[in-house]
């Protein structure tokens, strides 16, 4: 038995609107199929008929090797619309090849390529799709034929669009055999007319092929869209995602199309690395650029993330993918970076770390750079931490641009792992905040990252809190603030954090508050943590200083000191107001932290300096104890400009002995000193504390009175003391203190002697 016989052909259709008939199918043969009949021609209105499927190849009866291939379909002609080409035959079941799809008429579909069928033979070859063909819009391409063991056919391109019409898709690629042998790549898009879009790209095979790449628009006229990457789908190799085509250019410009998400990379097996992900492609002016695929899970090693595309002018930059997630001890794939364009997209997050064996975790994709006049996008988040030895990725940076982006969140630590640092500020026209630092879970809470720098500088980020343990975790610093233009706050400390139940833990101290930046506050201190089973408390922290003021500027505020948190520990110092630029006055001191039952309040912060002419800062008010400790003493007031007025002293802490009021500034008129701190009231038996003693009046200009005295609040106590001058007439003693209940009332304070 030999070749199948041809298929006949189909008739034409009649002269004016006719369809054309269908090819017939080729015959079966031993020695292969024969081809499918043409589809007839077509009226002047009519469609062309189909072509005819080819024959099949088949076994012989003596049974020896069918060497034939499956015939061709025969190709569909042009009409009015084109019909469809004719499908190709399968291969023989023993080495057959599959036979190739026929050619769409205009606008019509490509045949599908025939399938080969031998399972044992990987050297048949599926046939390959016939392509779409063209008209006003072009048809799409025909799938590849598939194999059961050898190489499966390619796809067919879609057709290209005629005027003002579609470009055609391109076909499917076939998937890949259960040899492991690769699946073919989609087929191309169409080509697009003078205004129209191009074809999308075909998708990719299912096991180790690519998503093929959207067509580019024609480049007259107007330019059409590019047509936009399909995703490749999940596959065992991890390949790529298509690319997005590009804009046509001339005439006005044309959309770029979005470039295709990138593919996700496969997940590795026995070990097997995942493939990276595609790469978005950058659109023509206007268009978008494509995301970054997300990199794949593998075995032992992680793809990275694709990059986002580049936008074109005044386009939006596209995402950065996530990093592909860690398994067996692997490190979380890095996110991808954002594309810059005319508003940066944001970065992509970093991938969680693998749980098998406490892999650790990605790290966050930066934003992308605005364009001019365009924001910056925002930073990725660090990945969160997923066992116990793994640490937090680290948040990536904000990026540049009109307005500058923020920084990224540092991922959280676990039981025994730090958090992730928080990422910095971006720059730009106004700086942006810091990231806020990863939380410890148990150790160190990650930094908080610093302010941009800008126009205004960003405020610093917040540190993390240090998280629960057997020992509380240690918290981070915080980040400082920018410092161009008006300074950002110095961000707050993360608290430490209170230990868990076991007897004799440790309380962890509070992080240290960030400076504040030109201008601005110093952060805050914390609270140091609180021991639960009978160990140390951690001490509180020191409050930032405040940032210098700039030219005419106002020094920042001093951050307050924590305050303690149990009998055993101090109040945390205030921080110092930031001295002023020229003309500005002086930042005030903050506030001492509160003691407890015996332990002192801190020292209120020291006022900041004043600029020429400015007025100097107040001192900071004394921290207040209980029981039996004594009150912090108030701070000093800063030193006035030229010509400017000292700031008053602060105010003594109370306590059982009251803290002594803080000196007041010494240049121009003498600020008043501050009054001493009250006397707590006694324990049992005992007598109240003393007032404590006034200031010295400021030097200089007119000489102010030492601070009133103290209340006595058990037995009566006696006034602070007046201290000198410098120079200049003594100051005022202080009031005599209140007496308390039943007792001697104390006796007025001594005058200070003139100064020399």
């Amino acid at each position: 038995m030999g070749v199948g016989g041809a298929g006949g052909h189909g008739g034409a259709g009649g002269v004016t609107s006719g369809d054309g008939g269908a090819g017939g199918t080729g015959g079966v043969g031993q020695a292969g199929g024969g081809a499918g009949g043409d589809g007839g021609d077509a009226g002047k209105s009519g469609n062309g008929g189909a072509g005819g499927t080819g024959g099949a190849g088949l076994v012989g009866k003596d049974g020896t090797a069918g060497a034939g291939s499956g015939g061709n379909g025969g190709d569909a002609v042009a009409g009015g619309f084109g019909g469809d080409g004719g499908n190709g035959g399968a291969g023989g079941t023993v080495s057959g090849n599959g036979g190739a799809g026929g050619t769409g008429g205009a606008g019509a579909q490509g045949g599908t390529g025939g399938n080969a069928t031998d399972s044992t033979n990987p050297t048949t070859v599926g046939g390959a799709g016939g392509k779409g063909g063209a008209g006003g819009q072009g048809g799409a391409g025909g799938d590849g034929g598939k194999a059961t063991a050898g190489t499966v056919g390619a796809a067919g391109d879609g057709g290209a669009g005629g005027a003002a019409g579609l470009g055609g898709n391109g076909g499917k690629g076939a998937n890949g055999t259960a040899g492991n042998v690769n699946g073919s790549d989609g087929g191309k898009g169409g080509d697009a007319g003078l205004v129209g879009t191009g074809g999308a790209a075909g998708t990719g095979s299912t096991v180790g092929n690519n998503g093929a790449n959207g067509a580019d628009a024609t480049n007259s006229g107007h330019g059409g869209a590019g047509g936009n990457g399909y995703d490749n789908l999940a596959n065992t190799s991890g390949a790529n995602g298509g690319n997005g085509g590009k804009g046509g250019a001339g005439g006005s410009h044309g959309d770029g199309g979005s470039g295709g998400s990138g593919g996700n990379g496969g997940t590795g097996t026995a070990g097997a690395s995942g493939g990276a992900s595609g790469v978005g492609v950058g659109g023509g002016d206007g268009g978008r650029g494509g995301d970054g695929g997300a990199g794949g899970a593998g075995g032992s090693v992680l793809g990275d993330a694709g990059n986002g595309g580049e936008a074109g002018n005044g386009g939006k930059g596209g995402q950065g993918g996530n990093g592909g997630n860690g398994n067996n001890a692997a490190t979380g794939g890095v996110g991808g970076n954002a594309g810059a364009g005319g508003k940066g997209g944001g970065g992509g997050n970093g991938g969680a770390a693998g749980t098998a064996t406490f892999g650790n975790n990605g790290t966050a994709g930066n934003g992308g750079d605005g364009g001019d006049g365009g924001n910056a996008g925002t930073a990725g988040t660090g990945g969160n931490s997923t066992g116990n030895r793994t640490v937090g990725g680290v948040g990536g940076n904000g990026a540049a641009g009109g307005d500058a982006g923020h920084g990224g969140t540092g991922g959280d630590g676990t039981a025994t792992t730090d958090g992730g640092a928080g990422g910095n500020g971006g720059k730009g026209g106004i700086g942006s905040a810091g990231g806020t630092g990863g939380n410890g879970g148990g150790t160190t809470g990650g930094a908080g990252g610093n302010g941009g720098t800008g126009a205004k500088g960003g405020a610093g980020g917040n540190a993390g809190a240090g998280g629960d343990g057997q020992n509380g975790g240690v918290a981070g610093n915080a980040g400082d603030g920018g410092n161009a233009g008006n300074g950002g706050a110095g961000g707050n400390a993360g608290a430490g954090q209170t230990s868990n139940t076991a007897a004799n833990n440790v309380g962890r101290d509070g992080g240290v508050g960030g400076s504040g930046g030109v201008g601005g506050a110093g952060g805050n201190g914390a609270s140091g943590g609180t021991a639960i089973g009978g160990g140390t408390n951690g001490a509180a922290s020191a409050g930032g200083d405040g940032g210098t003021g700039g030219t005419g500027g106002n020094g920042g505020t001093g951050g307050n000191g924590g305050n303690a948190s149990s009998s055993t520990t101090v109040g945390g110092h205030a921080g110092n107001g930031g001295a002023s630029g020229s003309g500005g006055a002086g930042g005030a001191g903050g506030k001492g932290g509160a003691g407890t039952d015996t332990t002192a309040g801190a020292a209120g912060g020291n006022g900041g300096q004043g600029g020429s002419g400015g007025q100097s800062g107040a001192g900071g008010n004394g921290g207040t104890a209980k029981g039996t400790a004594l009150g912090g003493n108030g701070g000093n007031a800063g030193t006035a400009g030229s010509g400017g007025v000292g700031g008053a002293g602060g105010v003594g802490g109370d306590g059982n002995g009251g803290g002594n009021g803080g000196n007041a500034g010494n240049s121009g008129n003498g600020g008043q000193g501050g009054n001493g701190g009250t006397g707590g009231a006694p324990n049992t038996g005992t007598v109240g504390g003393n007032g404590g003693s006034g200031a010295n009046g400021g030097a200089g200009g007119n000489h102010t009175n030492g601070g009133t005295g103290g209340t006595g609040l058990g037995g009566g106590t006696n006034g602070g003391t007046g201290t000198a001058g410098t120079p200049g007439a003594g100051g005022g003693g202080g009031a005599a203190g209140t007496p308390g209940a039943n007792a001697t009332p104390g006796n007025a304070g001594v005058a200070g002697p003139n100064g020399t």
